[in-house]
């Protein structure tokens, strides 16, 4: 089969199309056959060297969407020909994958297979960070950082859905801005002094739940625009540098901190993910839920994805076509 793989951290260039044996399965495992695998920022930092330990070659890339090619005996759920997404337990940006079947779930019927390729990560991390890490509802107000990327399309829908009364989305460039607003943003700004637009909007009160992906000092200003009794959810490090909060900026106020990792929640609690699997799926089969498609490149095309990645520039998910 064809695999991309790593052998040194560094520039998209060091991704590789190369030949390689088809993964085996064990017990509670399903063999995909691969359609589509998707862009996600922690792919590019797991290139460039943030993972504390590399086991070279590395197959890089965290969710497929795809057909199920071999089951390992008839306890298994899923059968030949099933069609599936999954989170693969040695990277994703290959032909066919491994997965363990806590972490396979069978597309409906009338999902297109482009539409769910393009969730996995994205939908689950941003349903269970409004539904279960928050439960945002008609009273509150929420501030999206990276409010035009994957995840951030995703949230300002949920909080749609959920009948949020002010949703406030920071992009990179102001040209971002349009789609943020056609999926229903109130205000979209850039991140230069973001936090005083932000408490203008409200009315001097700061939002309730703030949706942090980027860490570093747009955490240090988020605290400034986030209200009495309100929640930070930090849930990623796209920045690179750790954000420093103080203590006397939580405990006078009564704000909270919270963090989540899809990652961890994959290794640690999968039956979380199945618990909220039913939910999602029936979001993707209501036709005004939009999934936002930046680009779809071939296989072979890999370092242009990575580079559209990193250039920060895209609006939406970047897929891998793979067959």
């Amino acid at each position: 089969m064809k695999a991309i793989t790593i052998n040194e951290f560094g520039p998209p260039s060091v991704l590789a199309v190369v030949d390689c044996p088809k993964p085996m399965i064990a017990k509670g495992e399903v063999l995909i056959r691969t359609s589509y695998t998707s862009v996600n920022f922690a792919d590019v930092k797991n290139r460039t060297g943030n993972k504390a330990k590399a086991n070279f070659p590395m197959i890089l890339g965290l969710d497929v969407a795809g057909v199920i090619e071999e089951i390992f005996d008839d306890s298994s759920d899923f059968k030949k020909g099933d069609h599936v997404i999954a989170f693969p337990k040695n990277g994703a940006y290959a032909q066919y994958v491994v997965a363990n079947e806590q972490l396979v779930f069978r597309i409906p019927n009338g999902v297109p297979l482009e539409k769910v390729a393009a969730i996995p990560t994205v939908l689950f991390l941003s349903y269970m960070l409004t539904h279960q890490i928050t439960q945002i509802g008609t009273e509150d107000s929420v501030l999206i950082h990276a409010a035009s990327g994957g995840v951030g399309t995703m949230l300002i829908q949920m909080a749609k859905k959920r009948g949020v009364k002010k949703i406030i989305g920071t992009v990179s460039s102001i040209e971002k801005a349009t789609i943020a607003y056609g999926l229903g943003a109130h205000h979209v700004v850039t991140y230069e002094n973001f936090s005083a637009k932000v408490n203008e909007f409200t009315g001097g009160l700061g939002v309730d739940v703030v949706f942090d992906s980027i860490a570093g000092t747009i955490t240090e200003e988020s605290v400034k625009c986030l209200a009495s009794y309100g929640t930070l959810v930090q849930f990623g490090n796209s920045s690179g540098k750790a954000g420093n909060i103080k203590t006397s900026d939580l405990h006078s106020s009564c704000r909270n901190v919270k963090g989540f990792s899809l990652g961890t929640t994959w290794a640690l609690k999968p039956e979380l993910l199945q618990q909220v699997a039913p939910d999602i799926f029936t979001l993707l089969q209501d036709e005004s839920f939009q999934v936002p498609i930046a680009a779809v490149f071939d296989l072979e095309d890999i370092e242009k994805a990575h580079e559209l990645m990193e250039s920060r520039q895209h609006q939406g998910k970047i897929l891998i076509k793979i067959v």
